[in-house]
């Protein structure tokens, strides 16, 4: 992909010329130009000779961007050039204007004095009024020179309006003041009375300034649209200071550091280029990457970021990325390219930009047209058709979204929300389904210790290491130093409790092995310790019932039991849980309140992620979910309407690529995430629900401008036109006409601009969405919200547990026989043993099955279950 600083457009049908001159040739992919930020990227396989000279050829200026100066080149693109120029420009034209007003209106209707000489002198005045409306055509030219250039590329634009209502009244205006002239020559000067009511020379040159009035607000507004863009650019060093040869600190030029330099950052500079620390600690503001307002505590052999500032010590650090590859410029190149898409809502206004002006130049002329042929003086038609011309507002339509996607990514960025594409930005909004990948996006993603049982005493204790006894300590001490040997999430989490809890857990292990999926075993100070599942240790020692039933009581609160063996004797349980982000359940409840479909995907068992998802307010889960089936899931989910799929863009990238929208949460500053299209830099699921609620109110705004500027239209161009005069004496003189569009293109700005004070935190003003798709349970009702959906994509978990019935009305051995045979059919039960002398059925199980599953198949034999243990 190619960029290209584009000058010379003026509104959004230059826009679509340079597009259209540039998709013409033969070799372009796709081409994009921005109006905003004055900026083209075109793909596919084409000289970029071949594009400038398109360009040029369409009547404007293209310059290829280098990659080595980009920033610099871009930042200038960027640059309100527009706004002092046309300042001059309007302060120049209402000077003259005064005047002229002073001769033509103030004289003609409030009888303003003129000197004596000019008194009844039509032609002098009239040549006066000429003379100024010419010095004021002169300073506003650049309305007929791009608006007749685009009449010569056959490509009108909103400046071809201007420009030909302008000249209309003009040639006119001289035209009668001509035959005032000629009939002054003749001798029959009473004509000159009759043509000096037809000069419209102030109307010419009113148009030319209210329209600058309108050009200069709306240039300034659009210089305000790109702040975030030119606030990251700004902050690019431009110095670094670096370490010699000779050891010696200097100043060099930023293009000048290099891979492995080494670079001094005193306290309160921002960072240069990214880097690892090699000398020092301090406290590293990131805020302005990653929008994290407190600052991170770093030390040597961390990383840091260029844009980030050293906040409370000096330190030395060695370059690791310069130049491009630098992630300020990754957030700045991102951030750009975004800038320079179209969301699928703006190729519309661009198509309706297109033909616009042709068409209101078409009703121009069957406006005149039609006056004069009921009659109407060729001045007054003149006059509605001048009004027409000037009175329609093309940029009102072609400025909306782009202004509105600039403004509201600008936003996105500050709170650490980068959207790659306006149409990722669009659809964002759209998205009625969000799939949420549990790890490390509903829950931290680092497992902690929660409880610790011993096998002779049942006790629950917590992190404290106050409350533990001598033996539990002495159980985590043991399992710290086994576990420290593994690499798995759950040891480290235990190595981890353990070394904060025991004085030394630094301790070597022989015959150390690591049993795939189940556990691992060592020996220590002399002794076999083994740890792993039920299963594993189930092999070595005997474990009781009741520990068996309080390990299944953790599973199903999202907890994973780790048993313990010493010697082939079972000495206790360490549960470990990832636990829920403080902010996982709002962001969650949020988005159901967008009346937005929550799915959460888990590899856990269907007890864990019940678990979770009663815990997070989530109503539908999958799980045992492997990472190849996330994508499955994703494009089944995509049947059901817009699905944005968020998780940490490593092992879910296939879903992120395959879902509508890919929210990469948790990004930091690898803002670089191929296979996202949202990245969210911060690791808070509520950003989730934020960058839906700005797509959201973004999409709003460019439907509120759209709406405003149909109307404006629909209703101005007929008022223009003269369609009201007859019915209710209604008509607009041709330079208020010039206002009227003058204001109507500053409101779509301004408006746009609002956007710059959303709040994406506030869903006070959450509306829900119409969800066609209503969540039932197995009986074909409506899910409540406190009822929990599993779809369990692995087999479940299986558990070696007995539950004993008490049964009354066994009389028999046949009465044994059919309980038995009841229970038996059930899932999950693989033995039953009856008794009808103690009333008693002892049931084993292989899985989670309910006590009213089992109560049922008895009762259903017209037996009575009393109690169940």
């Amino acid at each position: 992909m190619e960029k290209y600083v584009i000058t010379g457009m003026s509104c959004a049908a230059c826009q679509v010329r340079v597009e259209k001159a540039v998709n013409a040739l033969k070799g372009v992919s796709e081409c994009t130009v921005s109006l905003i930020t004055n900026s083209m990227t075109v793909e596919g396989n084409v000289l970029s000779s071949d594009i400038i000279n398109a360009v040029e050829d369409a009547g404007y200026q293209a310059t290829l961007v280098n990659e080595e100066g980009q920033i610099n080149e871009e930042e200038e693109a960027l640059e309100d050039k527009e706004t002092p120029i046309l300042k001059k420009r309007l302060l120049y034209s209402v000077g003259f204007l005064l005047v002229l007003v002073y001769f033509s209106i103030g004289h003609k209707v409030f009888a303003f004095p003129l000197p004596h000489f000019l008194e009844g002198n039509y032609i002098v005045i009239g040549i006066i009024q000429m003379i100024l409306c010419i010095f004021i055509m002169i300073i506003n030219r650049d309305f007929f020179i791009s608006g007749f250039k685009g009449l010569m590329y056959k490509a009108p634009n909103m400046d071809s309006l201007v420009a030909l209502g302008s000249s209309a009244s003009f040639v006119y205006s001289a035209f009668a003041l001509a035959i005032m002239m000629i009939s002054s020559a003749k001798g029959t000067p009473e004509k000159n009375n009759l043509f000096y009511d037809e000069l419209y020379f102030e109307s010419a040159a009113m148009i030319l300034t209210l329209v600058t009035v309108g050009k200069m607000l709306e240039a300034r507004s659009k210089g305000k649209t790109t702040t975030a863009i030119k606030s990251l650019m700004k902050l690019a060093s431009k110095t670094a200071n670096i370490i010699d040869e000779n050891g010696a600190e200097k100043e060099v030029q930023i293009n000048q550091v290099k891979v492995d330099d080494i670079f001094v950052v005193k306290e309160g500079e921002r960072i240069p280029v990214d880097g690892v620390i090699v000398e020092g600690s301090s406290a590293i503001d990131e805020s302005s990457l990653t929008g994290e307002s407190t600052p991170i505590e770093k030390s040597v052999g961390n990383d840091v970021y260029a844009a980030t500032i050293s906040s409370s010590a000096n330190i030395k650090c060695k370059a690791t990325r310069v130049g491009k590859d630098t992630t300020l410029s990754q957030l700045i190149t991102i951030v750009t390219d975004a800038a320079a898409t179209k969301a699928p809502i703006a190729k519309l206004a661009d198509k309706v930009s297109g033909v616009f002006v042709p068409v209101v130049m078409c009703i121009a002329l069957v406006t005149i047209m039609t006056w004069l042929i009921s009659g109407a003086s060729f001045g007054y038609a003149l006059a509605r058709g001048i009004a027409v011309l000037v009175i329609s507002c093309p940029c009102a339509v072609g400025l909306a979204t782009p202004i509105a996607c600039m403004v509201g990514s600008g936003v996105g960025v500050k709170n650490g929300i980068l959207y790659k594409t306006a149409e990722s930005f669009e659809n964002t909004g759209k998205c009625n389904i969000v799939i949420i990948d549990k790890r490390g996006t509903i829950t931290k993603g680092e497992p902690v210790v929660t409880d610790v049982f011993l096998a002779d005493a049942i006790t629950e204790s917590g992190y404290s290491a106050e409350k533990l006894t001598n033996a539990e300590l002495e159980l985590i001490r043991l399992a710290g130093i086994l576990e420290s040997k593994s690499s798995h999430p759950l040891a480290k989490a235990v190595a981890s409790h353990a070394a904060n809890v025991c004085d030394n857990i630094d301790v070597f292990v022989e015959d150390l092995n690591e049993i795939p999926g189940n556990g691992i075993e060592g020996t220590i100070e002399g002794s076999v310790i083994r740890c792993g599942n039920l299963d594993l240790i189930s092999k070595y020692a005997n474990i009781p019932e009741e520990v068996s039933k309080r390990a299944y009581g953790l599973s199903i609160r999202g907890k994973t039991p780790l048993f313990f063996a010493k010697d082939n004797n079972f000495i206790g349980i360490i549960a470990v849980a990832d636990t829920i982000k403080d902010d996982s359940a709002q962001a969650i409840e949020e988005l159901k309140n967008m009346g937005i479909r929550v799915v959460m995907i888990t590899g856990d068992n269907e007890s864990t992620a019940r678990a979770i998802a009663a815990k997070a307010g989530v109503n539908e889960v999958y799980a045992g979910v492997l990472p190849e089936n996330k994508k499955e899931i994703a494009e089944e989910l995509m049947k059901e309407g817009k699905v944005a799929m968020v998780g940490d863009g490593v092992t879910d990238a296939d879903a992120l690529t395959a879902a509508n929208v890919g929210i990469a949460i948790g990004a930091g500053t690898d803002v670089s995430v191929d296979a996202a299209d949202v990245v969210l830099m911060k690791n808070s699921l509520l950003d989730v629900s934020g960058a839906i609620r700005l797509s959201k109110g973004t999409l709003a705004n460019i439907r509120q401008n759209l709406f405003t500027s149909f109307i404006y239209n629909a209703i101005g161009i007929p008022i223009a036109a003269g369609c009201f005069i007859r019915l209710i004496g209604l008509t607009i003189y041709p330079a208020i006409g010039a206002a009227a569009m003058s204001f109507a293109s500053f409101f779509a700005v301004t408006n746009a601009l609002n956007l710059k004070v959303f709040d994406i935190r506030d869903a006070s003003k959450d509306k829900k969405m119409l969800n066609k798709k209503v969540l039932k349970n197995d009986e074909d009702e409506e899910v409540e919200d406190n009822e929990i959906i599993v779809k369990s994509l692995s087999k479940p978990e299986e558990i070696n547990i007995t539950k004993t019935l008490s049964i009354e009305g066994m009389m028999c051995n046949h009465c044994e026989n059919t309980v038995k045979t009841a229970l038996e059919a059930v899932e999950g039960v693989t033995e039953a043993v009856v008794s009808y002398e103690k009333n008693t059925a002892v049931v084993t199980l292989n899985l989670d099955v309910s006590d009213e599953i089992l109560k049922k198949a008895v009762e259903e034999k017209d037996y009575k279950v009393i109690e169940i243990k």
